[in-house]
Order: C-alpha cells, then sequence, then structure tokens
C-alpha cells in the first residue's frame, strides 16, 4: 500500500500540472481557513513572530514575511537561473524567437496597467497597485496548459514560458524602480559589494556553489535592511552563477542548481506563500468592498486586459508582417493563451504586498481587499482559457509517443 502510494506521487510530481494543481490546493485550504473555526489559528501562524540575531543584528519579523521576503527570495532565485539559462542556451537566445512572446508580453503588461490606472487614477493609495494585474502566473497557467495533454503543441508551450519569462523581467524591474522604501546607505552599500564579490567569483570561473550562497545570504540580509526588497537578492545572485564549470564542460552550475531547486520551490515555496496570502476571509465583505475600484481594476486588468494586450500587440505586428504565428497556432488558441496568461495568483498577490503593505489596506474589513479582484480575475480568467483552448485544439491533436 505504501509503496503503490510513493509510486503514484513520483508519478504526479513529474507532471508538468503538477506545480499548479499543488498551488491551487494550498489557496483552497487557505481560503478554507480564513473562513471557518479554523480562522483564528491560521490567523496566528502567520502572525507568529520569528527573531534571528546575531550579536546586535537582528531581524524579526512575522512567519508571513518571512515566507514573502525570505522563500520568495529562493524564488526569485529559480527564476533568475532560469532567465540566465534561456537567455545564454535556450529559447531566449535566438533573437527571433523572442519578437513574438516580447509584444505579447509587453502588451500583456501595458493594457492592464492603464485599464487599472483608469478606474483609480483619482486614488492616490490606489494608484500604488497599478503593476498587480500586469503580473503573470507561470505555475497555474501552464499548469492548466498541460490538463489538455497532447493536443497541445509545442510551439504553444513555447511561447507561454517565453511569454511568462519576459513578464518574470518586467515585475523585477517593476519591483527595484517603484517597490522600495526608504534607502539604507550603508546597508545597500554592503549589499553591492557583495555583488561586486560575487561577479567576481564568476569571473574568475569560481563553480563552487556554498561560497555563492554564503554570500548570496549575506547580500540578502543587507537587502532586507536597505529598503530595497529581499527577494532581488535572488535574481542577483542567480545572474552571478555561473553557466559552465572551466574545469568541467559537462557541468553547469546553473542547471545542477536549477533542477535541485524546482521540486523544493514548485511543491515547498509557492504552496507555502499560497497558504499565507490567500487567505480571504468573506465575512462581513460588502458590495462597498467587493465593487471599490481597486478590487474592480484588477479583475478587469486581468481578465480583459491581458488578452487585449497580448492579442492586440501581436495581431498589429502580423498585420504589419514583422512576425509570423507558428503554423501549428491558430488565432482561437492564441486568444485562450492569452486569457490564460491573466491568471496573476502569486505574482500578483506578491505585488499587491508589495503595493499596499505600508497603507495598510491589507485586510478585509478595511476600504478594500485587493486580493479579491486577484482572486476573481485569475479564476475567471483560468476558467474561460481552458475553455477556449479545448474548443480551438480539439482538431489539432498531436501524436503520441508509444
Amino acid at each position: 500500500m505504501i509503496n503503490t502510494l510513493l509510486d503514484e506521487y513520483k508519478r504526479f510530481i513529474k507532471l508538468e500540472s503538477a506545480g499548479g494543481i499543488t498551488l491551487l490546493i494550498a489557496a483552497i485550504f487557505a481560503i478554507i481557513f480564513a473562513n471557518t473555526g479554523l480562522s483564528v489559528a491560521y490567523d496566528r501562524i502567520i502572525e507568529l513572530p520569528v527573531k534571528i540575531q546575531i550579536g546586535e543584528f537582528e531581524i524579526a519579523k512575522p512567519l508571513l514575511l518571512w515566507i514573502n521576503d525570505g522563500l520568495m527570495a529562493i524564488f526569485f532565485f529559480l527564476v533568475g537561473l532560469e532567465l540566465k539559462r534561456e537567455f545564454l542556451e535556450g529559447e531566449l537566445s535566438n533573437p527571433t524567437n523572442l519578437i513574438l512572446p516580447g509584444l505579447g508580453a509587453l502588451g500583456g503588461m501595458l493594457v492592464p496597467a492603464l485599464i487599472y490606472l483608469w478606474f483609480n487614477h483619482d486614488d492616490p493609495i490606489a494608484v500604488q497597485g497599478w503593476a498587480i494585474p500586469a503580473a503573470t502566473d507561470i505555475a497555474f497557467s501552464l499548469g492548466i496548459l498541460m490538463l489538455l495533454g497532447s493536443r497541445v503543441p509545442l510551439s504553444l508551450k513555447v511561447f507561454l514560458v517565453t511569454l511568462a519569462i519576459f513578464d518574470d523581467v518586467g515585475a523585477i524591474i517593476i519591483i527595484a524602480l517603484f517597490y522600495t522604501s526608504q534607502i539604507s546607505m550603508e546597508a545597500l552599500i554592503t549589499a553591492v559589494v557583495c555583488l561586486g564579490i560575487l561577479a567576481a567569483l564568476n569571473k574568475k570561473g569560481v563553480a563552487d556553489i556554498p561560497w555563492y550562497v554564503f554570500i548570496g545570504i549575506v547580500m540578502w540580509a543587507a537587502l532586507l535592511k536597505s529598503g530595497v526588497h529581499a527577494t532581488l537578492a535572488g535574481i542577483a545572485l542567480a545572474f552571478c552563477i555561473p553557466m559552465r564549470d572551466s574545469n568541467n564542460p559537462d557541468y553547469s552550475p546553473v542547471k545542477h542548481l536549477e533542477h535541485s531547486l524546482h521540486g523544493f520551490v514548485a511543491f515547498v515555496v509557492l504552496p507555502l506563500f499560497a497558504f499565507v496570502n490567500a487567505g480571504i476571509s468573506f465575512a462581513g465583505v460588502t458590495t462597498e468592498q467587493l465593487f471599490h475600484n481597486v478590487p474592480l481594476g484588477i479583475w478587469a486588468g486581468l481578465f480583459i486586459g491581458k488578452p487585449i494586450g497580448i492579442l492586440g500587440f501581436i495581431s498589429i505586428a502580423v498585420l504589419f508582417k514583422w512576425v509570423k504565428l507558428p503554423s501549428d497556432i491558430n488565432w482561437g488558441a492564441l486568444f485562450g493563451l492569452s486569457l490564460l496568461c491573466g491568471i496573476g495568483f502569486t505574482m500578483s498577490l506578491f505585488i499587491g504586498g508589495l503595493a499596499f503593505e505600508e497603507a495598510g489596506f491589507q485586510d478585509i474589513g478595511k476600504l478594500f481587499d485587493e486580493r479579491l479582484g486577484i482572486l476573481f480575475g485569475s479564476l475567471m480568467s483560468g476558467i474561460a482559457g481552458f475553455i477556449i483552448l479545448k474548443l480551438s485544439l480539439k482538431n489539432n491533436v498531436q501524436p503520441t509517443n508509444n
């Protein structure tokens, strides 16, 4: 019996949709906890104080922020590793493969942000959330796409992954430029020095990962104290990891770390993040809160703005013959895919936390809860995208290998 369960578990984690399914289960559990008698325990879990102190240096945060600032730095580290590999040796190393998904990503970030601003331009607090609907959750969107099985053409999957990579780059730039608090120059200088050491190790061809990890942790702690969001340390560290070991050309530290971390991030980091952030209590939710311009703007940005932006920019490029659609992708499938990109769940929650944590509007019962817009926008985008893709790809079943 135990062996059978283990075999089923191993089979599950090999599925490309497994990460998205796990993320969904974690989000559902969070909502159940927040809306039942378990809500008190849920609040105690996310507010549990955790402190690390070495001499006079101290980091004291509730568990929620340790996950959002600490574990999510590992997620961004993995994103950075994937970006580096793709740009050096993957799909993004060929410039001709960048135009179509790049334009789609640009439209998919710009139009949702503009729609959100149209709803909230006259509210100086609400305006801070303009980037929330610009994000795409690759785990969820790819997971739903893979539920369609062999009928999904490879080029459609590559297009989604590449667009999501550009989307991640955009999110990283947005976080770095727009969501930083008051800067501590002393801590920032420490982080810059760490980055310089990491770059020097890379240049010298050092492939011993523990050195990078140790200095990366110091850089993370310095950024945490600097006011620049600490998760950016993950991206900076990833870019400094050498692609190849000069003493062993067959060994890639980047690919080794990427492979080692993928399961941990997909089945631990992201589900934990979803669990502590998606616990929306619907008790006492008023019509004013539900239809406030913030959740409305996020919902409209994700569900309406994403497909308009992606399809609009791509249509213009095809119309002017700058690019061609791959032969196995039709406009119906592209429409379904653009709807899937409206699933902003993880990154939207993350950016929402950055946008409103200082304004004090995180909890339901206040003026608004941006998570309502993220939840409903992502849910509708996922359902609509799946239906459109299923209809569009029904005659495009791909052969399977026996």
